[in-house]
């Protein structure tokens, strides 16, 4: 019989609730704690009064618990390098690589391997320096998409219909610092119209596991209008991904 291991849940939010009840129901599960959770997750997780990207604090505590696995929903405890701390102090943890997240704390980077990897993407380009966007945009005009760098909850993604709107989109991220250091940098890249879903895959480096794909309104208002958030609601599977597009993906 398999032995039964207690995990580590790490979030709050919607996601890890998901998260939580789906680990409440293996047979696997012995006790499943939850840092820091939520009211919800409450019910099926005891919770632990520990911030997810406190990942010193979140280490201790697993190894005090002897926790057999962690699971990490946010991405910023990810893009800190929660899973590589896990690891050198012996502990197991679900979830890419600081190296591997990457890819979802850096537009920057995703839009450089993209374009070294010959993966379609729009046409973009990145700047550090302020200046050198507003010049840009003045090049290519609108519409245009202005996107934070790094990390913004969801928000960090500006579709600009004029030039006003993206010349005050890097206002916004690069000089108020809106969202933080996330701003930093920015991409600016051409619109592409359509709908978009996501379509995730689980590797270990050698196997791939496709996950069923979803959809979720990003932006605010109906009729896609508004500012985008971190999601507005979500459904799975998303039908615009069909049987020839899973397979091409």
């Amino acid at each position: 019989m398999a032995r039964e291991v207690d995990v580590l849940l790490i979030g709050g939010g919607g996601r890890e609730h998901a998260l939580a009840w789906k680990l409440r129901q293996s047979r696997r599960v012995n006790r499943l704690y939850c840092a820091p959770g939520n009211g919800g997750i409450g019910a099926l997780a005891e919770l632990v009064p520990i911030a997810a990207d406190d990942v010193a604090g979140l280490a201790d505590f697993a190894e005090r618990k002897r926790v057999g696995l962690t699971v990490v929903g946010p991405e910023l405890p990810l893009t800190l390098g929660i899973v590589d701390t896990f690891g050198a102090r012996g502990l197991r943890a679900f979830g890419p690589s600081r190296t591997g997240a990457q890819l979802e704390g850096s537009k920057v980077f995703t839009k450089e391997l993209l374009r070294a990897a010959g993966v379609r993407t729009a046409r973009f380009a990145e700047f550090s320096d302020a200046m050198a966007a507003h010049r840009h945009l003045d090049e290519v005009g609108a519409p245009i998409v202005v996107k934070a760098d790094g990390l913004a909850a969801g928000k960090g993604v500006y579709v600009c219909t004029t030039t006003d709107e993206a010349h005050a989109a890097i206002d916004e991220m690069m000089g108020a610092k809106v969202f933080g250091d996330a701003g930093t940098k920015v991409v600016v890249e051409a619109v592409l119209r359509g709908e978009e879903a996501s379509f995730l895959a689980l590797t270990d480096g050698t196997t791939v596991l496709p996950l069923a794909s979803s959809q979720d309104h990003k932006r605010i208002f109906d009729g896609d209008l508004g500012p985008n958030t971190g999601g507005m609601g979500a459904i799975s599977p998303a039908p615009v991904v069909t049987p020839a597009i899973e397979r091409d993906a």
